[in-house]
């Protein structure tokens, strides 16, 4: 499908005969240069450069606003953002498409009242209740300075980015396979949550289906070759089962076979395969349209058949045999609402996604009690251990290196075959733990490097009020070597293991580290690289999503105008209450 774009506006005073003669230059040259900032700034998950329209002609009067509106609904528009240096006539040129998202730059200058502009227009959407942004630099520009300030540019592109994440997920699916996993309620998809609030369809096969694929065949032979030859250089460790539960040689190979075939199926179920209508298969050659999965995985299909790890971590890799690829998103144990966080981490940073429990609090007493090791410096506060067997991309190793050498994590696009061979070397693939997965299977065992910048978020369905997002910025921990293996050992050692210290700010929630984890809603979180909790702020707005708890500077929170009038000394609750009072984007 094609990507959504950003559509720049540029809209005038309409007075002629001297007065919008003299701003036209003007106007245009503020539109082009704020549709080549996003541009050159911005690209797509896919790695391509954000395509941005901007309209060629000034908007004047309610007829050019109109011809101008006519043209954007024939284009896939995920945001527009209204520019101007003057006074326009305000209802006359607003844009009303209420499922695009909505931004005016007023360029302040003394020249002409482009802030005025923005005042009335920003008021005007508030009175029909379409929120906008508003963006306004806090220096005057001279007139014929027609550059984008820092200030501007740092929120036309959070504007931009959020929108597109906006219209990218809208009109997509989220696929389960299977349904509710052991209990969790997260994994009974909430199809009223997905469709009023993300504009998404929810599709459903039962895991009998990979089972049915794997039988028959369905699946392209020369692709399972290759990838089987790709999963054939992962490391393998020990069977570290009990004597009677360690499995032979030949039946390891015979689960990597068949973990190997799960993986290329629920890619083809998300995605589709023409290959397959080769084969004859062109039923199942379609796919589900799906930008978003999730694996029921236990109990049913675990006690029998080999667990879903493989397929799991490998979807949500950023390579694979072919070399660097776009990441899937795909949750483990079906849970729809860490997988659509992992999808709106993904779709703001085009990084692979970290899919964990929130499983321990570790203070520094535990710690040293348990190891005989005191930490200090970023783990001094205690941390959290982020620990689950699934869908632990393996780009959460950090063993990409940017250009000093450091550790990180890359948008896929970026990634070299130096950062895939650090990847496979840090990671090392057990038999799975018997008593857990009967079926057998393989799970993902490595460190996460320290000192990563990561954000945790998790989106929360709470009853009489809809969904929550809480947000947490921190750093991953490494410390001694020996203490953290004695730490693992006391849950899996074959399983993924991600220390994370969150960013406390002495207030709420991160009074301390043990308090984000009591706060936390629910068994699991989305992690991602980098500090963007500023960017899910205004994601969440656009979708009418309360955020509960954060940890984001004040300065990089960015939403709608609507906002402010629901009250500006308890920014949580005007929250709220601007949530409320608007309700689900596409009821």
């Amino acid at each position: 499908m094609k990507n959504p774009i950003i559509a720049i506006r540029p809209t005038i005073d309409g007075r002629r005969r001297g007065v919008r003669e003299s701003l036209e230059d003007q106007t245009m040259d503020l539109a082009k240069a704020a549709g080549e900032l996003i541009s050159a700034n911005l690209k797509y998950p896919d790695g391509k450069p954000v395509e941005v329209y901007v309209y060629p002609h000034t908007i004047g009067r309610a007829g050019e606003a109109a011809e101008c509106d006519e043209l954007l609904r024939t284009m896939n528009v995920a945001g527009e953002l209204t520019v101007t240096s003057c006074w326009n006539y305000v209802t006359e040129v607003m844009n009303e498409d209420s499922l695009i998202q909505h931004a005016i730059w007023g360029f302040n200058g003394t020249e002409r009242p482009g802030a005025v502009f923005l005042a009335a227009a920003l008021a005007a959407y508030s009175q029909i209740g379409i929120p906008a942004f508003g963006i306004y630099g806090k220096d005057v520009q001279d007139a014929d300075n027609t550059s984008v300030p820092d200030d501007v540019a740092k929120q036309i592109l959070q504007f931009a980015q959020a929108a597109l994440a906006v219209g990218t997920i809208r009109g997509k699916n989220y696929l389960q396979i299977g349904s509710q996993c052991m209990g969790i309620a997260g994994s009974v998809v909430n199809h009223d949550f997905v469709r009023s609030f993300l504009g998404m369809g929810v599709e459903s096969v039962d895991m009998t289906e990979l089972a049915r694929r794997i039988e028959l065949g369905i699946y392209d032979p020369e692709e399972f070759k290759l990838a089987r030859e790709f999963m054939a250089k992962m490391n393998f460790g020990e069977d570290r089962n009990l004597p009677e539960d360690v499995i032979s040689e030949e039946e390891a190979q015979a689960q990597l076979d068949f973990s190997t075939k799960m993986w290329l199926i629920a890619r083809d179920l998300l995605d589709g395969n023409e290959k397959l209508a080769d084969l004859g298969f062109e039923e199942e050659a379609s796919g589900h349209n799906a930008i978003v999965g999730g694996f029921q995985g236990q109990r049913q299909w675990t006690d029998f058949y080999p667990n879903g790890d493989v397929m799991e971590t490998m979807l949500n890799t950023s390579f694979d045999w072919t070399g660097p690829k776009q990441p899937h998103v795909f949750a483990t144990e079906n849970d729809h609402l860490n997988g659509i966080t992992m999808l709106f981490n993904h779709l703001l940073t085009n990084r692979a996604q970290m899919f964990s429990d929130v499983r321990t609090y570790w203070s520094a007493d535990a710690v040293e009690h348990a190891t005989g090791v005191r930490l200090e410096g970023l783990g001094a506060n205690g941390f959290l251990d982020l620990r689950n067997s699934g869908a632990t991309t393996l780009d959460a190793t950090g063993a990409h290196r940017d250009d000093e050498g450091n550790p990180t994590v890359k948008p896929w696009y970026e990634i070299t075959q130096d950062d895939i061979d650090a990847a496979i070397a840090a990671t090392t693939l057990y038999p799975s733990n018997k008593p857990y997965f009967r079926g057998g299977g393989f799970s993902t065992a490595f460190y996460t490097e320290g000192d990563l910048p990561v954000t945790m978020a998790r989106i929360n369905l709470v009853k009489g009020i809809g969904p929550v997002l809480q947000i947490a910025e921190g750093w991953t921990l490494a410390f001694d070597r020996k203490a953290m293996e004695t730490i693992v050992e006391r849950t899996d050692p074959t399983w993924p293991t991600t220390f994370f210290v969150p960013r406390l700010t002495g207030e709420g929630a991160f009074t301390s580290v043990y308090e984000v984890m009591n706060n936390w809603g629910a068994n699991h979180g989305a992690i991602g690289y980098g500090h963007f909790g500023g960017q899910l702020i205004t994601l969440a707005s656009m979708l009418r999503i309360p955020v509960n708890m954060h940890n984001v500077e004040t300065d990089r929170i960015f939403r709608p105008r609507y906002w402010s009038l629901m009250g500006t000394s308890e920014i949580e609750s005007a929250d709220y209450r601007a949530c409320a009072t608007l309700g689900p984007l596409y009821r």
